[in-house]
């Protein structure tokens, strides 16, 4: 009896668990392996308090919008790849009324650092700019910070294209903004909710390139 008992653990331990390190019914039907629930506790985490609204859009932000564009070597010009992003930047920037942005301008390690120094700020300034150009108010982009040649993504003193660029973050909340002061964080998403379901759909034939 002991030994039939023992046996029938062991089929039911294996019979719980797949390669694939999920947990699976009888049926080998993956079970949630510790995500569900997560996006209703974020949400309560942000509604008390204990989550930054900051940190919770400025996370979006990436995620849904490239941070960053690169410059040519020793310039502070904007290239035709760096304009669509900074559109697509100002397109999610406008979106958000109650947020505030910051630039940062980097470079490559190549040149002194009191000369890079000053590059990363004219880059920095050079998106800001366009950004303002795009209908974002000036306002809300803050205080510039160039960080030179201090933060490099590829280290190496050879020129090197993706540490010359701009990133831009979410910085906080516009002051004062009656949405914000109001504890009204949830209007700022729904607003955004109901207008990306009555944007017109895109040309069908886009659609099928998709696939």
């Amino acid at each position: 009896m002991k030994r039939h008992l023992i046996l029938g653990i062991a089929a039911f331990g294996l019979a719980a668990c797949d390669p694939t390190g999920f947990v699976t019914d009888e049926a080998g039907r993956q079970i949630d392996p510790g995500n569900f629930g997560n996006a209703s506790m974020n949400n309560m985490l942000v509604q008390t308090g204990q989550r930054s609204f900051a940190i919770a859009l400025g996370e979006r932000f990436a995620a849904e919008v490239p941070d960053t564009i690169n410059f040519e070597f020793d310039s502070a010009v904007l290239d035709a790849e760096a304009r669509a992003i900074l559109d697509r930047q100002a397109d999610w920037i406008r979106q958000f009324p109650e947020v505030r942005f910051r630039v940062y301008g980097h470079t490559d390690l190549v040149g002194s650092a009191a000369y890079n120094q000053r590059l990363g700020q004219r880059r920095a300034n050079a998106a800001l700019n366009y950004l303002v150009s795009r209908g974002v108010s000036r306002s809300r982009l803050e205080a510039l910070v160039s960080f030179g040649q201090t933060r490099p993504v590829i280290v190496t003193e050879a020129p090197e294209r993706r540490n010359r660029r701009t990133v831009t973050e979410v910085s906080g909340f516009v002051e004062r903004h009656p949405t914000v002061l109001d504890g009204q964080y949830a209007r700022i998403v729904q607003r955004e909710y109901v207008a990306s379901g009555t944007r017109p759909l895109p040309p069908v034939s886009t659609i099928r390139q998709s696939f």
